[in-house]
C-alpha cells in the first residue's frame, strides 16, 4: 500500500477541509443562486417551497427537516442503521444554520440584471464544485449531496442520472407545492431548469478533474 501511495503523484487534499469547504460554498450558493431570480437550486427547492408556504418555520429549519427525511429514507433502503449518515445529520444541521446567515444579508448586494446573470453563474459553479467535493471528502456529507451518492451506490445506478432525477423529482415537488400552496409556481426559474438538467453531467466532469489532480486524504485514511 505504501508503495502505491509513494507511486500516486497527486496533491494530497484534507477530506476536512473539503467538507467544510462544501458546508460554506454550497449554503451561499444556493442563497446566491435563489437572490439571483433565476430560481432556487433544486436540492434546496422543496424545503424552499415549505418555507414560503409555511413561514413559521425558515429556510435553514425546512432544510433540515428534509435533510432527515432523505437520512430515514436512505436507512431504510440499507435496511440497517449506518453510523455516517446519522453524523451526516450534524452536517446538515450546520449547512441549514449558514443558509440563514447568508439569507440575512444576502440582499445587501447589487441588484442589477448583469448582476443577477453573474450571481446564477458563480452559483452554478459553487454547486458543482462543491457537490463534487462532497462526494470525495470520504466524511459524511449534506444529506441532499449524500442522497444521490448512496441511492446510485445502492442500486447501482450512473450517478449522473440518478442525481439529474433527483433534482427533476425536487423541482416537479416544488411545483405542486408552491401551486397548491400558494395559487402559483414560486421559486423555480430558467436557472433551476438549466441547472437540474445539466449539474449532474458538470458534478461528473469536474469530479474527473480533481480525480486527476487530487487525492483526498482524511483522518479515518491516515490512521490506516
Amino acid at each position: 500500500m505504501s508503495e502505491l501511495n509513494s507511486a500516486d503523484q497527486r496533491h494530497i487534499f484534507r477530506g476536512e477541509l473539503a467538507l467544510l469547504l462544501v458546508i460554506v460554498m454550497n449554503s451561499f450558493a444556493v442563497v446566491l443562486m435563489l437572490y439571483s431570480g433565476s430560481g432556487i437550486s433544486a436540492i434546496s427547492s422543496v424545503p424552499y417551497a415549505f418555507s414560503v408556504v409555511f413561514p413559521f418555520l425558515s429556510l435553514g429549519t425546512w432544510t433540515y427537516i428534509f435533510q432527515a427525511l432523505l437520512i430515514a429514507s436512505l436507512m431504510i433502503l440499507r435496511k440497517r442503521f449506518v453510523l455516517d449518515y446519522l453524523l451526516s445529520f450534524v452536517v446538515g444541521f450546520a449547512f441549514s444554520m449558514m443558509l440563514d446567515f447568508y439569507k440575512s444579508w444576502i440582499g445587501i448586494l447589487p441588484f442589477n440584471i448583469p448582476m443577477r446573470i453573474l450571481y446564477f453563474v458563480i452559483s452554478y459553479l459553487l454547486l458543482s464544485l462543491g457537490i463534487a467535493f462532497s462526494n470525495r471528502c470520504g466524511l459524511p456529507i449534506i444529506p441532499t449531496d449524500l442522497f444521490p451518492r448512496e441511492l446510485s451506490a445502492i442500486k447501482n445506478f450512473k450517478y449522473s442520472k440518478v442525481k439529474i432525477s433527483f433534482d427533476v423529482i425536487c423541482l416537479a415537488t416544488t411545483a405542486l407545492i408552491t401551486g397548491i400552496g400558494l395559487g402559483r409556481i414560486k421559486g423555480l426559474g430558467i436557472g433551476t431548469v438549466l441547472a437540474a438538467f445539466t449539474m449532474g453531467k458538470v458534478i461528473g466532469i469536474v469530479g474527473e478533474k480533481l480525480d486527476g489532480r487530487f487525492r483526498f486524504v482524511t483522518f479515518r485514511t491516515a490512521c490506516r
